[in-house]
């Protein structure tokens, strides 16, 4: 069965302003691909996982419209999220002597959305690009909004631009072929909503998780647009994060630490965040924000998800060290987002030894 065919929801910043189409069968409908700009050239950047299986599906859907449709297939990992692979779509687009209305089309998880996003940013000063993530971490989240980067290895995501999407299409049915560890961490980013944002989301999927384990099109369908509605929202008031968007880093302070100390690619992006949620909500308890419940109920829902929620025990001077680099520091402070009340989160410092006594709360 398939999901019901759903409005776009729309991300509004003015001249900028883009659709993210969410349903069933999107990638072979015609009219997902209508409105995008006619160029002599487009490139599909994909990974070498994904493109056997749909690369070539969206070429057939994009002839109608371009010239010319390249295909680039990258090794499929966080640790190529880097230089040396970007500029392997430099190469290509270069190579094949692409213009500055070439469109680039992002087609695969977070990794190729990002490295997409980040070219289509540079190549000639800016080209236009479409996101078609194919993982549910990317559906409802890193295809939303316009963060692109790379990795630098003293950290995660911390060369890059903001520069938004003319449209991101979000077929259902790719999820269907999703290894079940990717679609778990998709969920931690699901998860994350709840508490930050919405506890009545946190409350369904409490009661729906064994449904979006199974892939129930029509809970998927739910889940995807709910959290793409709520990162609509806060993008819209917040596109370059000064302050109200690094709510959606709920877990990622603690998360990216783990992601950058076991080495990118050790640990899903989506499980790293997992544990950090953990960790953030036991601060946020600690602190005198959060009631005491928030930190079982997180971890349970997490567990049921398949989702790990022990970090590495490491010293708090390597967990230090390794979140001085966060982009929401400030003159040397880590800053955490925090849950303020269940469905409201903020942004602060905390003391060092209340940070590690989280941190130890949750490790082995």
């Amino acid at each position: 069965m398939s999901a019901p065919a759903q409005p776009p929801v729309r991300i509004t910043l003015g001249q900028r302003s883009y659709d993210i189409l969410i349903g069933s069968g999107l990638l072979d409908d015609p009219s997902a691909w209508q409105g995008l700009p006619a160029s002599a050239d487009a490139l599909i950047v994909s990974n070498t996982t994904v493109a056997p299986r749909y690369a070539q599906r969206l070429a057939n859907q994009l002839e109608r419209q371009h010239g010319r449709v390249l295909q680039l297939a990258l090794p499929d990992g966080e640790q190529y999220k880097d230089w040396v692979h970007l500029n392997r779509v430099f190469d290509c687009l270069l190579g094949a002597a692409c213009d500055r209305k070439t469109v680039l089309y992002a087609l695969g998880g977070g990794v190729v959305g990002d490295m997409t996003g980040f070219a289509a940013a540079c190549y000639m000063r800016g080209v236009p690009y479409v996101q078609v993530p194919t993982t549910l971490l990317a559906q409802v989240d890193s295809s939303v909004g316009g963060k692109t980067a790379v990795n630098h290895p003293l950290g995660k995501n911390m060369v890059g631009a903001f520069y938004q999407p003319l449209r991101v299409v979000c077929d259902l049915d790719l999820l269907s072929s999703l290894p079940p560890r990717e679609l778990a961490a998709g969920l931690a980013e699901v998860i994350k909503y709840g508490p930050i944002a919405d506890p009545a989301l946190l409350a369904w999927l409490e009661s729906h998780i064994d449904r979006l384990l199974a892939r129930d099109p029509q809970a998927l369908a739910h889940a995807v647009r709910r959290s793409c509605e709520i990162k609509a929202e806060v993008v819209g008031q917040d596109e370059r994060e000064g302050g109200l968007r690094a709510i959606l880093n709920f877990g990622h302070t603690f998360g990216h630490a783990i992601e950058a100390g076991l080495g990118f690619g050790a640990w899903l992006h989506g499980e790293a965040v997992a544990c950090g949620m953990v960790i953030a909500a036991e601060l946020s308890v600690r602190l005198g924000l959060a009631e005491p419940g928030l930190v079982p109920r997180l971890r349970n829902l997490l567990l049921r998800a398949g989702l790990p929620v022990q970090a590495p025990a490491w010293p708090l001077d390597k967990w230090l060290q390794l979140m001085q680099t966060d982009k929401k520091a400030e003159a040397g402070a880590i800053r955490y987002v925090l849950i303020d009340g269940l469905g409201r989160a903020v942004l602060r410092a905390a003391p060092e030894a209340e940070v590690g006594a989280a941190i130890r709360a949750h490790s082995a």
